[in-house]
């Protein structure tokens, strides 16, 4: 068994089909079709269901595609681990962030970073903080910043905590008040973000301990058009008290959401048994003094 026909296997599940994987590669659409059929002829069972143009795995294939993952996480840290022992003083920083809260957060740190450590190149990916544990899991990063609380498979750092706030229409019944809780607003509808946003988790969940499930009425990822579509009265939106500042708007009234366990807690996230490379700590160590300063 290859490395390289198990990243075609796992490229093929993660594009959705050959011709998206071959791009991702930088392969012929033949090269992957040819290293998929060869690990399926070694392991002597079908690994991908083909319906038309898509690909969909078999009960076979979803065993090597959860092994494949962690073969090739495996890998990755083994040539990286390789790498510090060498005493390479240039290397790579694989950092995921989510849209909401990072140019604030993270942003300055980058100078900082790129001052202390001119050799290392950051490579961002960015994703609402569900997808990238999901990538981080894979080991195709080696930091994400995510929302607390996250799987034991992963350790963490404490970067920040918020509270939200409930983005109400100023003309709205309970824009006056100091504060609201999900039982007041469950008859309205939800402005949330798209699916693969931990914020959404969040306020499920707290939705689901008081016993209903909200209307939604919009999802976005751009935090500006959630809060337009707040303000045109579509419904009810939710960010961090940090953000709703920021992204102050005149038909829009801000309301602290006084809700058990709704607090926006962003930390730095890694996998427990992968790797942590220099410039990965040296990310850690940064954010940690950028968070005692602040």
């Amino acid at each position: 068994m290859e490395l390289r026909t198990l990243r075609a296997f796992v490229e093929v599940v993660r594009q959705g089909g050959f011709s998206q994987a071959a791009k991702a590669v930088f392969a012929t659409q033949s090269t992957v079709s040819k290293a998929v059929k060869q690990l399926e002829d070694e392991l002597g069972m079908p690994l991908l269901d083909r319906i038309g143009h898509r690909s969909r795995l078999t009960a076979a294939g979803e065993v090597v595609h959860r092994r494949a993952l962690k073969i090739l996480a495996e890998r990755d840290d083994l040539v990286a681990e390789l790498g510090e022992l060498r005493g390479l003083k240039r290397g790579t920083l694989r950092l995921g962030l989510p849209p909401v809260g990072s140019s604030t957060l993270f942003a300055p740190l980058f100078a900082v970073y790129r001052s202390r450590y001119p050799g290392i190149e950051i490579r961002l990916v960015e994703h609402g903080a569900t997808r990238l544990e999901e990538i981080l899991q894979a080991g195709e990063i080696d930091l994400a910043a995510s929302l607390l609380p996250v799987s034991d498979d992963f350790g963490w750092q404490d970067v920040r905590s918020e509270p939200l706030m409930a983005l109400l229409p100023v003309r709205h019944a309970l824009a006056r008040n100091s504060h609201v809780d999900l039982l007041s607003l469950k008859d309205e509808p939800f402005i949330l973000f798209e699916s693969g946003f931990a914020l959404n988790r969040v306020i499920l969940d707290a939705c689901h301990r008081r016993s209903f499930e909200p209307v939604i009425a919009a999802r976005s990822s751009q935090i500006d058009f959630i809060v337009e579509l707040a303000a045109a009265g579509l419904g009810i939106a939710f960010l961090p008290r940090m953000i709703a500042r920021q992204r102050s708007h005149p038909a829009v009234r801000p309301v602290l959401l006084d809700e058990p366990l709704t607090d926006w807690h962003i930390a730095m996230i890694w996998r427990r048994e992968g790797f942590l490379s220099h410039a990965a700590r040296a990310w850690l160590t940064l954010a940690a003094e950028h968070r005692t300063e602040g």
